[in-house]
């Protein structure tokens, strides 16, 4: 897994320790075990970035960073891919969700239109607050074990690809030094 490109777009600990929005958390916050980038931590945090991003409440970064102290999964991943819902993304991805969960539910899809206003949010949402959510709930889970199923084998792919990449090099070391030895008793034989 390219630790070096996620270490880069992380945000520090500094940057974290400062967002007032996370200052509830308290010292929980500080432990180093939520800033350590392995296996486990990386794919734990992709499963709760993802799972947060696809539910449709306020504070969706608060609620990632609770589920990565609680979890004790990489606290800046986390946090970072609840992103992945914003101002572009937000209506088809809920809209989706939406006609998943009137599917699922069997309940007629209205034709919805997203005009995020008071009285939209009075009238309109109170009618499909349950296809959304169950839909909501359904694309979480599947996202979020999808992301974490993803990460482990990409990181494992990782790793075997380095772990051969150094038994490689070392069986080359090796060649080249018995080579060099093969060189150096041929040399002073024909001396």
């Amino acid at each position: 897994m390219p630790r070096k490109f996620l270490k880069k777009y992380s945000p520090s600990s500094k940057t974290i320790k400062e967002n007032k929005a996370l200052s509830c958390l308290g010292d929980s916050v500080h432990k180093p075990s939520l800033w350590h980038m392995n296996r486990r931590s990386v794919a734990k945090a992709f499963a709760i970035g993802l799972f947060c991003a696809w539910i449709p409440t306020p504070f969706q970064t608060v609620m990632a960073a609770v589920l990565a102290i609680y979890y004790r999964a990489h606290l800046p991943l986390s946090v970072v891919l609840v992103f992945v819902t914003n101002p572009i993304t937000i209506p088809p991805m809920f809209y989706s969700a939406y006609k998943l969960g009137s599917f699922l539910l069997g309940m007629d899809t209205e034709s919805v239109s997203m005009d995020l206003s008071w009285q939209w949010f009075t009238t309109v949402l109170g009618d499909i607050w349950q296809p959304l959510l169950f839909g909501s709930l359904i694309l979480a889970i599947i996202s979020s074990a999808l992301g974490y199923l993803i990460i482990n084998l990409l990181w494992r792919k990782s790793t075997k690809s380095r772990w051969k990449d150094r038994q490689e090099c070392r069986a080359a070391r090796k060649a080249k030094k018995a080579m060099e030895k093969e060189l150096k008793r041929a040399s002073e034989n024909a001396e």
